[in-house]
């Protein structure tokens, strides 16, 4: 599915800042990536459901309060919304292809808020069945450990690169 008229990386200009602009049914907007982290509450769930195509459903409280962005704007938004610029196609081609298969995909993520700071989680994706057919996908996410991030980080900074440098 193409995403592009939500979310498309805007080449870099005169500026050094990466600039996402997002398109939506009011409009566009633009994000400014910042490297601000937005620190993750202890003991919180983000919560969300999506369609086969990875448009959200629903996103508890939580989700919308982490993402930066309301809720009307991200009920019927994909969830690409909040990739982050920094994170390699890799995970999400596992992701797509573990819950094709009907399995659990398990994974860190960095994820980019509306005000253009990120926030990491620990990502749990499962397949919602009825009467034993995909109807959609659950996601749990909860504050992945500071040793994680830090070896996630470099490991996707590597696979970025080599994903740009075509190996």
């Amino acid at each position: 599915m193409d995403m592009s008229r939500w979310i498309q990386p805007k080449p870099e200009s005169e500026s050094s800042e990466h600039k996402i602009k997002h398109y939506h049914q009011d409009g566009e907007s633009t994000v400014y990536v910042t490297n601000q982290e937005f620190p993750y509450p202890d003991g919180a769930l983000i919560v969300s459901r999506t369609d086969l195509d990875g448009i959200i459903t629903h996103a508890n409280d939580v989700f919308v309060d982490i993402s930066g962005w309301t809720r009307d704007e991200i009920i019927g938004a994909p969830h690409c919304l909040l990739r982050h610029p920094e994170m390699p196609k890799a995970p999400f081609a596992d992701m797509w292809a573990t819950l094709q298969r009907g399995e659990r995909w398990y994974g860190y993520v960095k994820n980019l808020r509306k005000d253009g700071g990120h926030y990491w989680v620990y990502a749990t994706v499962i397949p919602n069945l009825r009467q034993g057919k995909v109807i959609g996908y659950s996601s749990i996410r909860r504050k992945p450990s500071r040793e994680r991030i830090k070896e996630m980080t470099a490991k996707y900074a590597e696979m970025l690169k080599n994903e740009q440098e075509g190996k």
